[in-house]
């Protein structure tokens, strides 16, 4: 018996990285996926394009118990004062209209007693030198899943965000790769001995831990959480 047994789950980004994992874990738990994704997914979609998303969804129909709004970007670190406007809206359209237009046409299509699962960050909480567009985006998330959660709890829908600090993915590998080829940053070991050093577990967290979390949130183990940020940092301060 899987923890998802029964359940229809949509996860948005799901061909890669996080989403990838969470839809994977997903099916391990028993769960039907259904991914969306630019491309590879399951079913192709912008969802920055509300046309699209609409179509997408009045496609796939009623029945929707876990819907999870994945898909995001993260930019390069740039100073604020150096802020490309295109690159500002791009983002915001990624990971802010995505995660709204997913619950806008996903919601109606959801049963009673469903489970929402946005996709935050730690830097949902907090601030640091350079990432004011990535925070920014990521604070509307969490401020999306609040209202959201009491909008949706008298019909018993849950809705929540995970919280995740650095993760070991080849996303990650490939942004520290960068900033140090450019001179920006350590090499590969240095920036991992560093991200590691700084949590209380002496290590960041894997996909697999976010999916993890992933799981607790669609499931009836959480059925008394909502409304809330789930960090998965490995104990950082």
């Amino acid at each position: 018996m899987g923890l998802l047994d029964g359940k229809t789950a949509l996860v948005t980004g799901g061909a890669r990285g996080l989403g990838a994992a969470i839809a994977a874990r997903f099916r391990e738990e028993g769960a039907r996926v259904v991914t969306l994704d630019l491309s590879g997914g399951d079913v192709e979609c912008d969802v920055t394009e509300e046309a699209a998303v609409a179509t997408v969804f009045a496609r796939i129909g009623p029945g929707i118990d876990v819907l999870v709004a994945n898909a995001g970007m993260v930019p390069p670190w740039s100073d604020l004062t150096a802020t490309d406007a295109a690159v500002w809206d791009r983002v915001f359209a990624v990971n802010v209209r995505g995660v709204m237009l997913t619950l806008k046409y996903g919601v109606p299509l959801m049963r009673a007693g469903g489970s929402v699962v946005a996709m935050g960050s730690i830097m949902s909480q907090r601030g640091a030198a350079r990432q004011a567009l990535y925070s920014a985006t990521k604070h509307a998330v969490l401020g999306i899943v609040r209202c959201a959660a009491m909008e949706l709890g008298p019909r018993g829908i849950r809705v929540n965000a995970i919280g995740p600090g650095p993760v070991a993915t080849n996303a990650l590998r490939e942004r520290v790769a960068r900033r140090a080829a450019s001179g920006e940053g350590p090499g590969m070991d240095a920036a991992f001995g560093a991200l590691n050093g700084e949590t209380a577990l002496g290590r960041i967290a894997t996909e697999a831990d976010v999916a993890g979390v992933a799981v607790f949130l669609a499931s009836d183990l959480s059925s008394a959480v909502s409304g809330r940020l789930v960090r998965v940092d490995g104990g950082l301060g």
